[in-house]
Protein backbone atom coordinates (compact mmCIF):
# COMPACT_ATOMS: atom_id res chain seq x y z
CA UNK A 1 0.00 0.00 0.00
CA UNK A 2 1.13 3.85 -0.97
CA UNK A 3 -0.02 6.28 0.11
CA UNK A 4 -0.72 9.08 -2.76
CA UNK A 5 -1.41 13.69 -2.92
CA UNK A 6 -3.45 14.10 -6.03
CA UNK A 7 -3.41 17.72 -7.20
CA UNK A 8 -5.81 18.43 -9.14
CA UNK A 9 -5.45 21.57 -11.29
CA UNK A 10 -7.64 24.55 -11.75
CA UNK A 11 -10.52 23.80 -9.60
CA UNK A 12 -12.82 25.47 -7.83
CA UNK A 13 -11.36 28.72 -8.68
CA UNK A 14 -13.33 32.10 -9.74
CA UNK A 15 -16.51 30.20 -9.57
CA UNK A 16 -15.67 27.37 -12.70
CA UNK A 17 -15.30 23.81 -12.30
CA UNK A 18 -16.76 23.62 -9.02
CA UNK A 19 -15.93 20.44 -7.56
CA UNK A 20 -16.77 20.22 -4.06
CA UNK A 21 -14.43 17.81 -1.93
CA UNK A 22 -16.93 15.56 0.15
CA UNK A 23 -18.28 14.54 -4.00
CA UNK A 24 -14.10 14.40 -4.76
CA UNK A 25 -13.25 11.79 -1.66
CA UNK A 26 -16.96 9.80 -2.16
CA UNK A 27 -15.57 9.84 -6.37
CA UNK A 28 -12.35 8.48 -5.19
CA UNK A 29 -13.04 5.85 -2.68
CA UNK A 30 -15.41 4.56 -5.09
CA UNK A 31 -12.50 3.68 -7.55
CA UNK A 32 -11.37 1.69 -4.16
CA UNK A 33 -8.78 4.48 -2.53
CA UNK A 34 -8.58 4.05 1.26
CA UNK A 35 -7.90 6.79 3.71
CA UNK A 36 -9.51 9.59 1.26
CA UNK A 37 -8.91 13.36 2.54
CA UNK A 38 -8.48 16.52 1.17
CA UNK A 39 -6.77 19.03 1.61
CA UNK A 40 -8.35 22.79 1.30
CA UNK A 41 -10.95 23.21 -1.36
CA UNK A 42 -8.30 24.06 -4.40
CA UNK A 43 -7.75 20.35 -5.08
CA UNK A 44 -5.60 18.42 -3.19
CA UNK A 45 -6.28 14.43 -2.19
CA UNK A 46 -4.64 12.33 -0.09
CA UNK A 47 -5.23 8.67 -0.39
CA UNK A 48 -3.57 4.82 0.28
CA UNK A 49 -4.17 2.32 -2.36
CA UNK A 50 -2.21 -0.79 -3.87
CA UNK A 51 -2.44 -0.93 -6.99
CA UNK A 52 -1.42 1.11 -10.13
CA UNK A 53 1.57 3.84 -10.41
CA UNK A 54 1.26 7.58 -10.70
CA UNK A 55 0.52 8.43 -14.20
CA UNK A 56 -2.68 5.34 -14.28
CA UNK A 57 -3.94 7.26 -11.27
CA UNK A 58 -4.17 10.46 -12.51
CA UNK A 59 -5.39 9.55 -15.46
CA UNK A 60 -8.29 7.67 -13.53
CA UNK A 61 -8.75 9.87 -11.54
CA UNK A 62 -9.07 12.62 -14.42
CA UNK A 63 -11.36 10.70 -16.59
CA UNK A 64 -13.36 9.42 -13.84
CA UNK A 65 -13.56 13.44 -12.69
CA UNK A 66 -14.88 14.30 -16.07
CA UNK A 67 -17.63 11.62 -16.22
CA UNK A 68 -19.15 12.69 -13.20
CA UNK A 69 -19.08 16.65 -13.28
CA UNK A 70 -18.67 16.90 -16.79
CA UNK A 71 -15.57 19.24 -16.97
CA UNK A 72 -11.90 18.15 -17.65
CA UNK A 73 -9.52 18.73 -14.69
CA UNK A 74 -5.72 18.03 -14.88
CA UNK A 75 -4.52 15.64 -12.46
CA UNK A 76 -0.65 14.97 -11.27
CA UNK A 77 -0.25 12.02 -8.38
CA UNK A 78 2.93 11.59 -6.55
CA UNK A 79 3.90 9.08 -3.52
CA UNK A 80 5.65 10.50 -0.10
CA UNK A 81 9.05 9.90 -1.01
CA UNK A 82 8.87 12.32 -3.80
CA UNK A 83 7.10 14.75 -2.01
CA UNK A 84 9.17 14.60 1.08
CA UNK A 85 12.01 14.63 -1.63
CA UNK A 86 10.88 17.96 -3.20
CA UNK A 87 10.71 19.47 -0.24
CA UNK A 88 14.27 18.74 1.47
CA UNK A 89 15.63 19.70 -2.13
CA UNK A 90 14.42 23.30 -1.88
CA UNK A 91 16.81 25.76 -2.91
CA UNK A 92 15.51 28.67 -1.19
CA UNK A 93 15.30 29.16 2.72
CA UNK A 94 11.75 28.25 3.35
CA UNK A 95 12.28 28.53 7.40
CA UNK A 96 13.55 32.34 6.94
CA UNK A 97 10.85 33.02 4.03
CA UNK A 98 7.10 33.55 4.39
CA UNK A 99 5.24 30.64 2.89
CA UNK A 100 3.50 33.15 0.11
CA UNK A 101 6.82 33.91 -0.85
CA UNK A 102 7.76 30.29 -2.05
CA UNK A 103 5.94 28.25 -3.97
CA UNK A 104 6.41 24.47 -5.90
CA UNK A 105 5.20 24.18 -9.31
CA UNK A 106 4.73 20.14 -9.91
CA UNK A 107 4.79 19.28 -13.57
CA UNK A 108 3.61 15.93 -14.83
CA UNK A 109 7.06 14.89 -16.54
CA UNK A 110 10.82 16.09 -16.52
CA UNK A 111 11.71 19.65 -17.63
CA UNK A 112 14.94 21.03 -18.45
CA UNK A 113 16.46 24.28 -18.46
CA UNK A 114 16.09 24.95 -22.13
CA UNK A 115 12.56 25.12 -21.97
CA UNK A 116 13.02 28.35 -19.93
CA UNK A 117 16.10 29.72 -22.00
CA UNK A 118 14.21 32.56 -22.82
CA UNK A 119 13.45 33.94 -19.23
CA UNK A 120 15.98 36.68 -18.20
CA UNK A 121 16.54 36.18 -14.26
CA UNK A 122 17.54 39.67 -14.12
CA UNK A 123 14.33 41.51 -15.43
CA UNK A 124 12.73 39.80 -12.84
CA UNK A 125 14.91 40.58 -9.57
CA UNK A 126 14.42 39.82 -6.83
CA UNK A 127 11.75 37.14 -8.00
CA UNK A 128 13.65 33.53 -8.53
CA UNK A 129 13.32 30.54 -10.15
CA UNK A 130 15.41 27.15 -10.00
CA UNK A 131 14.22 23.86 -11.42
CA UNK A 132 14.16 20.45 -9.49
CA UNK A 133 13.10 16.89 -9.80
CA UNK A 134 9.95 17.33 -12.43
CA UNK A 135 9.43 20.62 -10.07
CA UNK A 136 10.27 24.36 -10.31
CA UNK A 137 11.04 26.42 -6.86
CA UNK A 138 9.59 29.92 -7.31
CA UNK A 139 11.08 32.46 -4.86
CA UNK A 140 8.36 35.67 -5.30
CA UNK A 141 8.98 38.04 -2.71
CA UNK A 142 5.71 40.29 -3.05
CA UNK A 143 3.59 37.04 -3.35
CA UNK A 144 2.26 34.94 -6.06
CA UNK A 145 -0.60 37.33 -7.68
CA UNK A 146 1.56 39.95 -7.83
CA UNK A 147 4.77 38.63 -9.71
CA UNK A 148 5.57 38.93 -12.87
CA UNK A 149 7.85 36.13 -13.20
CA UNK A 150 5.12 33.74 -11.94
CA UNK A 151 2.94 35.11 -15.03
CA UNK A 152 5.64 34.64 -17.54
CA UNK A 153 6.68 31.24 -16.06
CA UNK A 154 2.77 30.26 -16.63
CA UNK A 155 2.56 30.65 -20.27
CA UNK A 156 0.90 28.01 -22.43
CA UNK A 157 4.85 27.76 -24.50
CA UNK A 158 7.04 27.09 -21.46
CA UNK A 159 4.63 24.22 -19.88
CA UNK A 160 4.01 23.52 -23.50
CA UNK A 161 3.26 19.98 -23.44
CA UNK A 162 3.13 19.20 -19.99
CA UNK A 163 0.44 19.34 -16.87
CA UNK A 164 1.32 21.95 -14.51
CA UNK A 165 0.02 23.07 -11.19
CA UNK A 166 1.61 25.16 -8.21
CA UNK A 167 1.11 24.86 -4.60
CA UNK A 168 2.40 27.28 -2.20
CA UNK A 169 5.02 26.35 0.98
CA UNK A 170 2.62 25.62 3.43
CA UNK A 171 0.53 23.45 1.11
CA UNK A 172 3.82 21.72 -0.30
CA UNK A 173 5.03 20.98 3.74
CA UNK A 174 1.26 20.15 4.59
CA UNK A 175 1.23 17.06 1.41
CA UNK A 176 3.97 16.02 2.97
CA UNK A 177 2.64 15.83 6.26
CA UNK A 178 -0.83 14.25 4.94
CA UNK A 179 1.14 11.32 2.95
CA UNK A 180 3.52 10.27 5.38
CA UNK A 181 0.70 8.48 7.20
Amino acid sequence: MTTYAALLRGINVGGKKKLPMAELRQLMEGLGHIGVRTHLQSGQAVFTTDGGDEESLAAELARTIEERFGFAVDVIVRDHAYLNAIAEACPFPAAELEPKQLHVTYFSGPVDAERFAEIDPKAYHPGEFRLGDRALYLYAPDGLGRSKLAEHLAKPRINKGLIATSRNWNTVVKLVELTAA
